[in-house]
């Protein structure tokens, strides 16, 4: 039994689509699982919109055109007029204009995931009826009735108990009609309200599957030709791992890689199931294998890039050194405020931390830590992670520019920089 994943780039056009169903007709004598993101640049369409109901801005109906537009612009190559797939891409839009309809009166989180998550239902409706349509049966599956999570809205909890027996009750008699198609990124609650489970996490959902149905392995079809050591967006001269261990796939998830959901490995190791990361251009390319030992040759380092990033220096109002009462506080505001750490530093005098702008998320932290601390803070910077750093690439990375914090271990060098 495989488990596919498809991501936004894989579908973000009808010619994308197409070649996601050539691939899969390869595999379509076997039992088969697959995921899929929302399409192209959806994901951020609906935070854009979420955005504009929240802030109740007068382009709120444009960004929403737009969004429908896209997508039927892609049904209409792909299908005829009269295919029942625009009636159902229409009804799941729906969902989005009775939420918009009223003024916003839940919290930012709650009111993001039943918007967003709406780019998934729709890509997942037309690749489910394309795939119908071209002989590949397919059947579409509501990932919220399946992987179920606590009430934490952007960041779901999954209830691993409650979850497995969802899945294992119904999932096999059902790949034994065809191929399922499921959304990435989404769980439903006790309440049946849909929660996300942290940006870019349908790589997380495919490995919950995976690990639930003992899969045989997990492929996620990517834009790239495996994992690199570096984001070719922004680093020339990248080479591409043959293959990794878990344990260094989660070490640079750790520490910001995108290729993969950091939640992502765990699953899979624990089933000791194989990560395969391909390219959806070159479907027949090795690509990378992760698995539970590996032969790994670091001819160059691995680079980690986070860009948008805060540096926030805390310090006691009675200037007393920090300690581990302080440190309890402090963590216990960033945990209540769903704020992640990158990077941090203790002083005598302060407590220095690295981590993801999310404005929401940081001025509700701000307000917190002013009651009781003073607080700094530099915005849009960047932290560099450099792992297995054998020829002093380091260095050639801060050139030219401002270290604000730098942090040195045995395997991994880490810097804030502006």
């Amino acid at each position: 039994m495989l488990v596919f994943k498809f991501g936004g780039a894989s579908v973000k056009d009808a010619a994308g689509i197409i070649n996601l169903a050539a691939i899969v007709k390869k595999y379509e004598d076997q039992p088969l699982l697959i995921v899929v993101s929302a399409m192209g640049k959806t994901t951020n369409a609906l935070e854009k919109l979420t955005k504009a109901y929240i802030d109740r801005s007068n382009d709120l109906l444009s960004i929403f055109d737009e969004i429908k537009e896209y997508h039927y612009q892609i049904i209409r190559e792909l299908f005829d007029a009269n295919h029942p797939i625009f009636d159902e891409v229409a009804n799941t839009f729906v969902e989005i204009d009775w939420a918009i309809e009223d003024e916003p009166q839940d919290d930012y989180d709650f009111i993001y995931d039943q918007l967003v998550s709406v780019g998934e239902l729709v890509s997942t409706r037309i690749v489910a009826a394309f795939l119908n349509q071209t002989g590949i049966k397919s059947q579409w599956l509501d990932v919220r009735g399946y992987i179920h999570t606590d009430n934490n809205y952007r960041e779901g909890n999954v209830n691993w108990v409650k979850t497995r027996e969802s899945i294992q009750q119904d999932i096999p008699a059902l790949l034994k009609k065809g191929i399922v198609i499921t959304q990435g990124f989404l769980g439903g609650t006790s309440e049946n309200f849909t929660t996300t489970l942290g940006r870019e996490g349908s790589d997380y959902t495919a490995s919950i599957f995976a690990a639930c149905l003992q899969a045989d392995s997990v492929t996620t079809w990517k834009d790239v030709p495996g994992i690199l050591n570096a984001d070719p967006k922004f680093f020339g001269d990248t080479i591409k791992f043959d293959a990794l261990t878990y344990t260094e796939a989660i070490e640079m998830t750790f520490y910001g890689a995108s290729v993969i959901h950091p939640k992502t490995i765990k699953p899979l190791q624990n089933a000791n199931i194989p990560l395969l990361v391909k390219s959806f251009n070159a479907p027949d390319a090795p690509g990378t294998i992760i698995k539970d030992t590996a032969e790994m040759n670091f001819v160059k380092p691995i680079i980690i890039l986070k860009q948008n990033q805060v540096l926030l220096s805390i310090s006691p109002r009675d200037y007393s050194f920090i300690s581990e009462d302080h440190l309890s506080e402090i963590f216990s505001l960033f945990a209540s405020r769903q704020v992640k750490i990158n990077i941090m530093q203790t002083s005598a005098l302060s407590f220095s931390v690295c981590f993801d702008l999310k404005p929401e998320r940081f001025a509700k932290l701000l307000d917190g830590l002013n009651t009781k601390f003073k607080v700094k803070y530099n915005d849009n910077i960047s932290l560099i992670t450099v792992r297995h750093d054998k020829q002093g690439v380091l260095n050639d990375l801060v050139a030219g520019k401002t270290v604000l914090l730098e942090q040195l271990s045995r395997n991994t060098a880490q810097v804030v920089v502006r």
